[in-house]
């Protein structure tokens, strides 16, 4: 689990199922990342091998990020989080936000 652990790891795998995604377009269709941090899990996902990284020999650079056959084996496992998180992911992370308010009421850090 912990090679998929990550905040936005889940999204890209996610993508990447459905097809081949160029960087750009991955930026664009997950809200809320950031280019530092997407570069940062993309690279953590080749590294551990569930992400390919091909490029291409054009001008401009054409980059683009595909699953391995590692990523497929992992179908069933991404169906079910997603599935998770679509039925509690809201509920749990608003309970995470209040229970973390709670222990720090005043917002001292």
């Amino acid at each position: 689990m912990t090679l998929i652990s990550g905040k936005w790891k889940l999204e890209i795998l996610w993508l990447l199922y459905h097809r081949p995604y160029r960087f750009g377009e991955l930026l664009r269709n997950i809200k809320g990342v950031t280019q530092h941090m997407l570069t940062r899990q993309l690279r953590e996902l080749e590294a551990d091998g569930l992400v390919t990284r091909t490029v291409f020999a054009e001008v401009p650079p054409r980059v683009e990020y595909g699953m391995t056959d590692a990523t497929i084996a992992l179908e069933p496992a991404i169906w079910a989080l997603m599935n998770w998180s679509k039925a509690f992911g809201t509920g749990v992370r608003q309970a995470a936000v209040s229970a973390s308010a709670d222990q720090n009421p005043q917002g001292q850090v």
